[in-house]
């Protein structure tokens, strides 16, 4: 009675704990680097030199990444790749260092990098034409990089907001009936028709934070943003007039110089703790977080009132008259009690469902560990990869009770076929998601993506499956199989009870069907953030809301199941094993609904190769997300049926 009481307070207070914690840590994954003008301070304490760093080039027209160096772009003569994790090699994120180096304070106007020609007639020339025009075409957009932190364009949009974007496009094309497509309404001399516009000079400004006052030597950075600017170079490198215009076709030569201009600005009221609030304050979800925070709240409210209601009020009264051995015919009143000789009989496809629970619990265990430790701040975005890496690494070692807990179900369900469970425990789910990932790799080799993974990194996950976890499933399983079977409250008999006609909404599909509905509808707001951040290439920093979101889509599978697994003993159908895991996990197939009006109607993307991609990769989340949620929703019901049916007296 007191849990169900006390289920708003706790979540309540939750939020509160897991929204203090996000704004109190940070951790952004890397010590303060300090910079000093050339010849001032000492080369230990103190850097003069500011490299810059590229990453991959991407496009929200499309799902394929490509490297810098893909494109004919200006390139360092001493490339520097600095060392990748697991993560970023997941990723795809291929950074590398640039040709545009900087002096601490030292301010450089129409800097020439380098330049590039190009002949029209020749064919080598003309692929680098027809790659560089097709990357502006599709809205393809740099990615910059200046100590750890990410380079921003940053412009006015509605209400007089400003929106800072951790990236700026290649160039815009102007159409044939003269519509300037994405960047080029920026300016009013992008006006020719079929003609592109490429983004040949940047205005860097460093923003710095001096710590001369305060007990350091140098300073340390806090801001880095830019303008993106087309000229026209003649022989004489000149930042103004008319913009660098290259035509939809065109025969004759033409040489393509690539300049910047840099300037420092001192800011002391920025800390280096807090210099990406300006990037994430930009992004104004906070209001909308809030309101899916409050949305989730009440759809858990309601069902923490249906399932009291149940528990203090329905199940109570039952049991107590049950439990009065001289009321017999009170007994016959509800149908959850004549079904007590059936309702743990083994369900059909044990073996499944014990290595689908095995999995869920392994997935389960691994998205709590990393959410919790990104909401403390360990897995920020200044630690590039550090979350994919941390999931991978906890997937591994989380073998164990991957193992432990499919074979104790199996020994439970009546199973001895203890080889076969143990294998498919550790091979049928992993090898799925591995299956598709990798047709989707061969994908992204043939296209030249920068997000296809190096065969060595395939190799290395294989090793992580085959050598750690694999055995570690065996460990698990082997003391799950030394344990005694779980007991039941009630003997099973021999003869199976006969089901009666059940009403439309007792009945399995709908059942499942509607059970999957109030789940979906705590984390829709949640999910349209999460795959802004991965299609969108936004940035994804708000970890407390989804660790709350996470919490409230544990409690709402939980009670949602409980809920309906009563409705369903009450009418005298027993099948509640994999009713309770399909009745939780049907919020997946809401999810991959989600996903398809998603791509519709939010997605511009184009291309077969794309829409293969995106899909694949959808597949791969729906799956995981099925086996979480199923696995929620299973053990409470199976927690829940031991529960009443371990309170009343059988005969």
């Amino acid at each position: 009675m007191m849990k169900s009481q006390t289920a708003p307070v706790f979540i309540f207070t939750w939020t509160l704990v897991a929204f203090r914690c996000c704004n109190c840590f940070y951790l952004p994954g890397l010590a303060p680097v300090s910079f000093c003008e050339e010849g001032k301070g000492s080369s230990k304490d103190c850097q003069s030199t500011i490299q810059l760093f590229v990453n991959r080039l991407d496009s929200v027209e499309s799902v394929l990444p490509y490297e810098y160096d893909a494109f004919d772009f200006c390139q360092d003569d001493q490339e520097q790749r600095p060392s990748e994790n697991l993560g970023q090699v997941l990723f795809g994120e291929r950074i590398e260092s640039s040709p545009y180096k900087f002096s601490f304070m030292k301010e450089e106007t129409c800097q020439k990098v380098c330049s590039r020609s190009y002949d029209p007639s020749k064919k080598e020339d003309r692929k680098k034409l027809y790659f560089l025009k097709k990357g502006m075409k599709l809205n393809y957009q740099h990615h910059w990089i200046v100590d750890n932190m990410p380079v921003t364009w940053c412009y006015d949009v509605e209400d007089g907001q400003k929106y800072c974007n951790p990236g700026f496009p290649i160039g815009c094309f102007v159409t044939a009936d003269g519509h300037p497509k994405d960047a080029c309404v920026i300016n009013a001399q992008f006006n020719k028709k079929n003609m592109f516009y490429i983004f040949n000079h940047v205005d860097i400004i460093l923003t710095y934070h001096s710590e001369e006052g305060e007990g350091q030597t140098g300073a340390r950075l806090v801001g880095a943003t830019l303008e993106p600017r087309s000229y026209k170079h003649g022989a004489k490198v000149s930042c103004e007039g008319e913009p660098m215009s290259i035509p939809l076709s065109t025969k004759d030569n033409f040489q393509l110089t690539y300049t910047y201009s840099i300037r420092f600005m001192k800011s002391n009221d920025i800390k280096w703790a807090s210099r990406w609030d300006y990037i994430l304050v930009s992004m104004p979800h906070t209001n909308i977080q809030w309101f899916s925070i409050m949305n989730s709240l009440v759809i858990v409210l309601f069902l923490s009132g249906m399932v009291a209601m149940i528990m203090l009020r329905t199940l109570h009264k039952d049991i107590s008259r049950y439990n009065q051995t001289d009321q017999e015919d009170a007994q016959e009143e509800s149908g959850w009690k004549q079904v007590h000789g059936d309702v743990f009989r083994a369900p059909r496809k044990g073996m499944l469902l014990s290595v689908l629970l095995g999995q869920g619990t392994q997935i389960f265990t691994m998205m709590f560990i990393t959410l919790f430790l990104a909401c403390l701040g360990f897995l920020s975005p200044a630690n590039r990869g550090a979350l994919m890496t941390c999931a991978v690494v906890l997937w591994v070692l989380l073998g164990t009770p991957a193992g432990y807990v499919s074979a104790r179900m199996y020994k439970t369900f009546g199973g001895e076929k203890w080889k076969t469970n143990v294998l498919l425990t550790a091979l049928l789910c992993p090898g799925i998601v591995f299956a598709d990932f990798f047709l989707m790799n061969l994908i992204l080799w043939v296209e030249g993506s920068s997000a296809a993974i190096p065969f060595g990194t395939l190799v290395a996950i294989l090793a992580l499956w085959f050598g750690i976890s694999v055995p570690l499933t065996f460990v698990g399983a082997y003391f799950g199989f030394k344990k005694e079977a779980i007991e039941h409250p009630v003997r099973t008999n021999q003869i199976p009870r006969q089901i009666p006609e059940q009403v439309f909404f007792t009945k399995p599909i709908p059942g499942i069907i509607m059970g999957g509905v109030l789940p979906f509808g705590c984390i829709f707001i949640q999910l349209f953030f999460i795959l802004n951040s991965i299609w969108s290439h936004q940035m994804y920093y708000m970890f407390g809301f989804l660790f709350l979101v996470f919490i409230i889509l544990v409690i709402t599978c939980s009670e949602a199941t409980v809920l309906l697994c009563y409705f369903h003993l009450c009418a005298e159908d027993y099948h509640w094993w994999w009713r309770s895991f399909l009745t939780s996990g049907f919020t997946a197939v809401y999810l991959f609904i989600y996903a398809v009006h998603y791509f519709l109607t939010k997605l511009q993307i184009e291309g077969l190769a794309s829409t293969i991609l995106y899909f694949g990769y959808t597949l791969i989340m729906v799956l995981l997300f099925f086996l979480f949620t199923g696995t929620i929703g299973f053990f409470t019901c199976f927690l829940f049926v031991n529960k009443i049916y371990s309170v009343v007296k059988v005969d």
